[in-house]
């Protein structure tokens, strides 16, 4: 199995994004992706992400990251074929395919539900450091199981810090405040938003009384450690219903 094998199992071709949506992926960093689940898919997984926070209870999240304010659940692929879409949607692996110039792998599937009064965290990349936009790592995709909207801590971004050669950490006084060129990126449960994890990002605080639900697959390059260490947390049930090219999307 190649990449191009992969790919084209997928349903993923040379048109499967516009040239529009590459040009935007290049120069603002995000591509908003409307509709991608259905209305019924998104209350599916919801609902499911939230039987699994009451399942796993203070172990939630733990095989990657626990957030103060938040809700969060790792390691989905083995959780429930529900969460298979999150990476093999064609628009979403031509999407890495473009990023990420033909080499990329799943490096994890998680959950982050904002909790009321919650969520604001500070500006920041996943990756440690700037990169040249020539030689990208990483790319993610939020997949929004509500609407987002100003009100209930949409995403904010830096459109085009992707392309700054550096990190919020190091070019900021406070990643933390406002920027001067932050948007939100809002939209209806079910679209899916791309961007490159080299773009500056944070969630906002939620200010309504009800969670705000997403998840996050999140790809890199295929030769680094993945976030969630999958040949070891994968069921055996779970490699035996993932299609070669799936396995090989998660480099199993």
């Amino acid at each position: 199995m190649n990449m191009q094998t992969a790919l084209r199992a997928f349903g993923v071709s040379g048109d499967t994004l516009t040239a529009a949506d590459k040009q935007q992926l290049d120069e603002q960093g995000y591509l908003p992706l409307p509709g991608l689940l259905s209305t019924a898919q998104a209350e599916a997984l919801r609902a499911r992400f939230q039987e699994l926070i009451q399942q796993e209870g203070d172990d939630a999240g733990l095989e990657v990251h626990q957030e103060a304010g938040t809700e969060r659940l790792a390691n989905l692929v083995d959780k429930d074929p529900l969460f298979e879409i999150c990476f093999s949607q064609p628009q979403v692996l031509a999407a890495m395919n473009h990023v990420l110039q033909g080499d990329f792998k799943l490096s994890s599937l998680n959950g982050r539900a904002s909790l009321p009064g919650e969520g604001h965290q500070a500006l920041h990349a996943d990756w440690s450091k700037g990169v040249d936009p020539s030689n990208y790592q990483v790319c993610n995709s939020i997949w929004l199981l509500v609407d987002f909207t100003p009100e209930n801590g949409a995403t904010r971004i830096v459109p085009g810090s992707h392309r700054s050669g550096q990190v919020p950490q190091a070019a900021l006084d406070d990643p933390w405040a406002e920027h001067p060129e932050e948007a939100l990126v809002t939209g209806k449960a079910g679209t899916v938003v791309i961007f490159n994890s080299h773009l500056w990002h944070s969630g906002t605080v939620n200010r309504t009384k009800s969670r705000r639900y997403a998840l996050h697959s999140y790809f890199t390059r295929r030769h680094h450690t993945p976030q969630t260490n999958f040949p070891k947390l994968i069921s055996e049930a779970t490699l035996a219903r993932l299609s070669p090219q799936a396995r090989f999307i998660l480099d199993v």
